[in-house]
């Protein structure tokens, strides 16, 4: 969970968009995929690293950014389509 004080000031890298958390189903299934080796982020490049939890563009809503270790991850490259994940 983002402090709502953080999530506030946060925005897309890409599209400067307000950003929204995940829901708990999104990043569970993020996380199976993580496991299953089946899921790539924007750079085409396996994640292996299981995420605490992810924040997705408010309006556009086509990718999610990681948490990782309580830490939003919020490259571009690291970002995974929602649409992969849904």
């Amino acid at each position: 969970m983002i402090d709502k004080d953080l999530l506030n000031i946060l925005a897309c890298p890409d599209t400067q968009e307000d950003l929204v958390e995940a829901s708990p189903e999104q990043i569970q299934k993020a996380n199976q995929l993580i496991g299953n080796g089946k899921l790539l982020n924007r750079s085409k490049k396996k994640v292996t690293e299981h995420i605490d939890g992810g924040l997705i563009q408010k309006e556009t809503r086509r990718f999610l950014y990681p948490v990782v270790k309580g830490i939003p991850v919020l490259l571009i490259d690291e970002a995974i389509a929602l649409k992969d994940i849904e």
